[in-house]
Parts: structure tokens; sequence; C-alpha cells
């Protein structure tokens, strides 16, 4: 078990058993034993058994520090902190969310020993160091003294508290007419201060910054032994037999002996950026649902929008996976789009890179893909999901050993699940009813297909005929089955929800602008061409376009820089900022992170000899490497 932001301290010897309840901090939040030697392997038999989940939001591992202040803050005041790493990275949030409506609260960190004085409620944070070593860690202010304040926290104590009492510590405050300065009960650690929900920011630190050194993406070569000029993969085993199928026994088309690496400074910034972006996304979802004149932008047959609102309100936090495309380089950390839809690039990411590795020899550094299968088997578990799951996909061989990643993913949480290729086998039974070539009722969707492909469908149906609702086909023998007779089936559960077809539509981008103006992760993007743009340069994006197709890149003097082709020419534009990918060793990197849940899964990176990346561009190894040797290379 991987227990990340934990903080496994001892300062007695009277430890009850992992998961016991030890009293309660204010507002009867209930506070646990944490000691990890104590856990039974029966209860807890995999890292997804450690996940905590009040409904479907994520409060943290059990029972961390960092699960007790999520949990403390949902249950008392109806907000969160998004996902992380490690405790002390809460001190470098900036906001919260409301989870009762997706609104975005400023969160301000304020230094110990500044003037603005610590209150009740606010998230005492502590350094990684000393006794809380690599991952920091946080607890609640209960109550502000004259002399001392009192916390509540979990993994720091795990015996039970005197009855009635609320608080697991007390720690000597020190008053100057500089500022309050909070002194920790062990000699070796370091506070770095309190958060506290406000708008008021005096006193209060700016968000810290990556140095533009840790930001670049470094090529690096294994020695060639000749790994690579044999078969490496595994024709035996399913997925890598349908990759092979695709791509041979190579996971680049130039050199299968280069590797890219970036730091671990940028790893902990690309999180940070994942858990907070897909958070803006929501919240900018959230809005043009509610304004007809936004989803109007969208090109979204208004016959669905019912049902659209009605996804938004039921199946919110019922998303399984995205992918988010950024741009990474000394200038920074620039998001291009979230593909929150059908997001691609799992397979090769969590399995055959990892592989890759393995036949090449290489162990230095960590792979940002090798938590990606058990994230996604968590979000299954903790999703509605039915207990037998149809795997809808193309007949496209990309699809094959895609479909067969995710079909793992849910067999490691426990369902039972069903390959379709394309509508191969479906018909209706004898009571009309839509089901498999065995004759089992579909109630449960996975597909691979974007749901443009459906919205396509929807579209020439509404022009053809005129219908009062969705012309979806019931089960008359002499109707064969299409696409939208499947999805937009109101007794199928499908994944992704239709909200995502918000989400992923690049029509977001210029609501997500007027939401965040100038946020150090987005580019400017707008409905219309402005002579800003016009004066820095700008990209011309169709809204609903995948695979890096119709897409153009324009210079500040109207230069066209590369220009991809596809099939969305009759698609609406937007426009958005230009901001080219790095160039490194002749190929332009793009990286890209994963979202489980709505949390940071994984990484990868992918490569092309052109600008735009596209569906066919490379995938290319990738590692994290700590800062220090990072810096030396």
């Amino acid at each position: 078990m991987n227990n990340k932001n934990a903080s496994p301290i001892e300062i007695n010897h009277d430890a009850e058993p992992f998961g016991t309840l030890l009293g309660y901090a204010p507002g009867g939040i209930a506070i646990y034993s944490s000691d990890y030697t104590m856990a039974d392997p029966d209860d807890y038999p995999d890292d997804a058994s450690f996940r905590s989940y009040l409904g479907h939001e994520y409060m943290g591992y059990k029972w961390q520090c960092v699960e007790f202040a999520r949990r403390f803050l949902y249950l008392n005041y109806g907000v969160v902190f998004t996902d992380v790493g490690m405790a002390y990275e809460i001190f470098s949030l900036r906001f919260l969310r409301q989870v009762v409506n997706e609104a975005i609260l400023p969160l301000q960190a304020f230094a110990n020993g500044c003037p603005h004085p610590p209150i009740a409620g606010a998230l005492l944070i502590w350094h990684d160091a000393g006794h809380f070593s690599e991952t920091g860690h946080v607890a609640i202010i209960t109550e502000v003294l004259k002399d001392k304040v009192r916390v509540a926290e979990q993994n720091v104590i795990h015996s039970r508290l005197p009855a009635g009492q609320q608080w697991t510590r007390e720690l000597p405050i020190i008053v100057t007419e500089h500022g309050y300065t909070i002194k920790d009960t062990f000699e070796d650690t370091k506070i770095l201060g309190w958060m506290i929900q406000t708008d008021n920011t005096k006193y209060s630190l700016p968000q810290p910054k990556t140095a533009a050194d840790y930001m670049v993406i470094h090529s690096e070569y294994i020695e060639n032994h000749g790994q690579f000029a044999k078969k490496w993969l595994n024709e035996n085993e399913p997925i890598e037999s349908a990759f092979i199928a695709k791509n041979g026994h190579a996971v680049n088309t130039d050199n299968p002996y280069r590797y890219f690496t970036i730091s671990h400074s940028a790893s902990e910034e690309l999180i940070r950026a994942t858990n907070e972006l897909h958070l803006m996304y929501l919240h900018a979802t959230d809005k043009v649902l509610k304004e007809d004149n936004l989803l109007s932008h969208f090109n979204i047959p208004e016959i669905l929008w019912p049902r659209l609102h009605l996804s938004w309100q039921k199946r919110r936090y019922q998303m399984i996976t995205g992918r988010l495309d950024f741009c990474m380089d000394e200038r920074g950390l620039k998001v291009y789009e979230y593909n929150a839809d059908s997001a691609s690039c799992h397979t090769e990411t969590a399995c055959i890179l990892q592989r890759w590795a393995e036949q090449g020899g290489l162990s230095i550094g960590a792979n940002p893909g090798d938590r990606l299968l058990n994230s996604l088997s968590d979000s299954w578990k903790h999703s509605d999901a039915k207990s037998v799951v149809h795997i809808m996909q193309d007949n496209d061989d990309e699809e094959n050993y895609h479909a067969l990643f995710m079909q793992r993913a849910l067999t490691q949480a426990g369902f039972k699940s069903k390959i379709i290729h394309g509508l191969e086998g479906l018909h209706w039974d004898k009571r009309g009813r839509l089901v498999d070539y065995e004759n089992n009722l579909i109630k449960c969707v996975w597909k691979t297909w974007a749901w443009e492909t459906v919205l396509e469908q929807l579209r020439q149906e509404t022009e053809e005929l005129q219908h009062v609702a969705l012309p979806i086909r019931t089960g008359h023998p002499d109707n064969h089955i299409r696409l939208i007779d499947v999805l937009l089936r109101p007794e199928i559960t499908v994944f992704e929800p239709l909200w995502t077809v918000i989400t992923s539509n690049k029509a977001i981008l210029p609501v997500l602008w007027s939401l965040f103006p100038h946020h150090r992760y987005l580019l400017e993007a707008t409905f219309e061409l402005n002579d800003h743009l016009t004066q820095i340069g700008y990209a011309i994006k169709p809204i609903a376009g995948r695979c890096g197709g119709n897409i153009e890149l324009i210079d500040n003097q109207e230069q066209i820089l590369d220009k991809t082709h596809g099939k969305f020419t009759k698609q609406e534009n937007i426009y958005q900022q230009l901001w080219c990918l790095p160039k490194i060793d002749n190929r332009y990197i793009q990286i890209c992170t994963f979202t489980a849940s709505g949390h940071y899964g994984g990484a990868c990176l992918r490569s092309d000899t052109s600008l735009v990346i596209k569906g066919k561009s490379d995938m290319q190894p990738l590692r994290i490497i700590n800062d220090k040797k990072f810096t030396c290379n």
C-alpha cells in the first residue's frame, strides 16, 4: 500500500488498532487510529481498500492527516480542497471547492510568524521535515487561546482521547508586535503556516511557482545492446498482442532507445494542475448548463438539452477518466484542452511503456503511469456501474487494446464485462429490450466512441424528421439498432456520462477564460478573433474536433505555422492563444495527464515532427527524476 501523504508519528505506546475510533473533533468529526502496523490485511487487501469516501466525494487515504482535514471541512463547511500528493502540498493550494454547487472559493496561506492571526477552523500545515519528513502534515486549529492553540488531527496519536476532549494536541503560540508564531511539540519539525478561506489577501503568501529549470523536459538514451532489435512484447498476453497488431513491437517511430525525463518538482506541478483544472472545468460546465446562451455555442441539438441537465444533476461525480493535454517548458505549464469524454493512451502509459523500461534495462527514475490501472479500478469501485459492463468500441485496432485495458480495470474492480465490436450482436429480445449476442440485457456501457459521434447521428435524424422527443427506436424486429438507440437509451448507464460532451468541447475554453482570466494554467480563448490574439498569434480549433484535426496555428505576422486536415471543417471554431510546443531532440513534445474520478492518475508524453499532436503521433517513454539529479544532467 502506498501511504501517500501519510505521517506515521507515534508519541505513546498505547496505540489502538488501525481504524479504531479515538474521539471526536468539533462538529462531531470522528478521529481514527492510523497505526498502519496494526492494519488487518484481510480488511485492507489492496490500495483501493484504504481509500475513504463520503458518498461520491473522495476524502483521502484512511486514516491519514489529509483525510481527516478534508472530511472536517466537508462535513462542517461543505467545502473540500483538491487532492494532493503529500500533506505539505496543501500550502500551495489557493482555493476550496463548495461541493453543493461546484463554486470555487479563495483560500489564503499565511506564513507562521506573520501578522495575520490563526483562527479556529483554519488548516495548519507542516513542512516535510523531521518527524514529518517526505510527507509534511496537516491539522485543524480548533481553538486559539492566549498562549496556545488546540488542534485536531489524525496520524499523530493512536490512543483514545479523554471523554469530551475535542482536540489531540496543544501547541504553544508566541505573540509579538511582529506577528504570531506557533511552535510544535516536536523539536525537529517546521510549521509552514495556516490557511483560511477568505477574500482578504493582506499578509497572505502568493501561490508558489516551480522554478523554470525544473519545468524543462530532457531527452535521454539507454545504451543500445539490441534490446529492441527483436520481438520483446508478449504475443500471448491479450493486451500486448492487441497492441502488436496495431503497432508491432514499437512504442514510437523514430528511436526505440530514447526516453524523456521530467523533474520531481515538475511532476508535482502536473499533479496540482490536473486536480485544479478538473475542478475548474467542472465549474465551467456548471455555468454552461445554467446559461442557454452559452450552451448554444456547443452545437448540441436542443432536443438533447434536458438530458444534459439530468446527466449533470444525477451523475456529476460519475466520470471515470479523462486526459488533459499540456505544453510544459521553462515558460511554465499551459493546458490546451481536456479530453473528458473518450480519452486514450491509457494502455501505453500503464502497460506498454513499463514493459519497454524492463526490456531496455531502465531502472532510474519513477514511472508516471505505474498507478493508473489501480486508480481506474478504484474509480469503477466507487461508480454507479452495474454488475455487468458492456464495453462498446469501434472496429479499430487501437480501440482493441484500449478496450482490453479497461476490461482489466473493470475485472480488478470486481465487475463482469463483455466487449462489443461496433454494434455486432446487439438485437431486440421478444419483449423489445436491448440485448447482446448471448441475450444479456444491456444495462451499463463503457464506450470508446466519442459523444460527438452520437450527436452527429442525432443531428441527421432531427433534420430529416420532426420529433417531439429523442428519436430512439424501440424493439421492433425491423428496426436495426443504431448507436443512439444504445447510448441515449434512458435505462442504460453510460460512461463517460453525457455531460462530459460539454467538458470535452473546445467551446468551453472561452468560458474557462471568462471565469478565470489570466489563470497561470490557461491560455486566452475566445469565440471571436480579437485584436489581442491577432497581435500575439493564435490557434484555430474546431469545437468538437478530435485527434488534432483541422487545426491552424497562426503567428503574430499572420503566417501559418502549421495546418492539419480532418473531418471537422463544418464545425464552428474557437480561437486560442498561440503557445507552441517545445522542440526537444527534433521532436515537438506534449505532456498529458490522466484523471481518475477527477483526480490525478498518471502522466505520459507524446511527440511529433510537426507542431500539432495528432492521433498517429508517437508515444514516448517518460520518467520522473529527483530534482538534484535532474539539474545535474
